[in-house]
């Protein structure tokens, strides 16, 4: 199961690297989803992550002080909503709709209220 996780780990970090330069791919969440890998996986893979560059750039900020910049989060809510109005569009029940577009409100309340802005370096 460990070899699992952390094969999870580095399919989410290579995914999080090609973000960085493909901006469909979200790259802060994919990071956040490794980091979780690497340490349900393996001590010493979380501890590597940890080290690393694209840890200290993209997540560092947000794991130690719940904060993300502006761009980061507007990057995330475009693309979550991107994938959300999927379903939306392709969905026929209006009960489904209804229900997405709460979770849409929700995302939107989460990041603006419960998730601190910090300026871009």
């Amino acid at each position: 199961m460990k070899l699992l996780f952390v094969s999870l780990g580095f399919l989410f970090m290579g995914l999080g690297v090609i973000g960085i330069v493909v901006p469909v791919l979200p790259t802060t969440p994919l990071l956040l989803l490794a980091s979780f890998f690497f340490a349900k996986g393996s001590k010493r893979f979380e501890n590597w992550f940890k080290e690393t560059s694209i840890y200290k750039k993209y997540l560092e900020s947000f794991v130690r002080e719940r904060a993300m910049t502006r761009r980061q989060k507007i990057t995330l809510l475009l693309l979550a909503d991107c994938m959300i109005a999927i379903p939306i569009i392709m969905t026929d029940s209006l009960m489904l709709k209804l229900a997405l577009l709460l979770i849409v409100v929700y995302k939107y309340y989460y990041f603006i209220c419960k998730i601190k802005t910090i300026p871009a370096n």
